[in-house]
């Protein structure tokens, strides 16, 4: 093997271990992201226990979702019993008859004060988390030595700059031709 092969060689067993430290400490982070995630999540359904009013909210809004289910068994049955009588019943009733109920369920319990609060603390989790993700991504590129998104963003606005600096000059150069024509 001559020197300019082994050089080559070291060379790229360097850039290998630098690529497999950053993937690993990626890793690292991503677990930790992760259980810091679920920390906060059981920090936060913890902490915010509804009060009266919204448990009152949604207790009503399960017994109304729970009244819905049991007239749609009542309606099934009275359907079946018709069938069984020989009255000409149409299956697509019963499906109807479920959809129905299904959706009006849904409003029941969606409409309360307590779905809308844990609803609230979920997606402010998730944002929490897909921010930590942006970080955690954008640090795992930087150690790759990958362009991020904040140096796209930079080189985007320095573009922009020299756009609008070009422009003042090229009006500043058009002025000065003017004067001298």
């Amino acid at each position: 093997m001559n020197n300019n092969n082994r050089e080559l060689q070291e060379e790229w067993t360097g850039l290998v271990e630098n690529m497999n430290e950053a993937v690993a400490e990626s890793m690292e982070q991503n677990m930790e992201a992760s259980a810091a995630f679920m920390e906060s999540w059981a920090d936060a359904m913890e902490d915010t226990m509804p009060g009266e009013e919204e448990l009152a909210d949604g207790i009503e809004g399960y017994s109304g979702a729970y009244e819905v289910w049991m007239d749609a068994a009542e309606q099934m049955f009275e359907r079946t019993a018709d069938g069984a009588a020989g009255e000409g019943v149409d299956p697509t009733e019963f499906r109807d008859i479920w959809l129905q109920s299904a959706n009006e369920a849904f409003k029941e319990v969606m409409g309360t004060s307590a779905f809308a609060a844990a609803n609230g603390q979920l997606v402010n989790a998730m944002m929490d988390m897909r921010e930590h993700v942006d970080e955690v991504g954008e640090e795992t590129l930087a150690e790759l030595g990958m362009p991020t998104q904040s140096n796209i963003d930079e080189v985007g606005e320095r573009l922009v700059e020299l756009e609008r600096r070009q422009h003042r000059v090229e009006e500043k150069l058009d002025r000065i031709l003017g004067a001298v024509e």
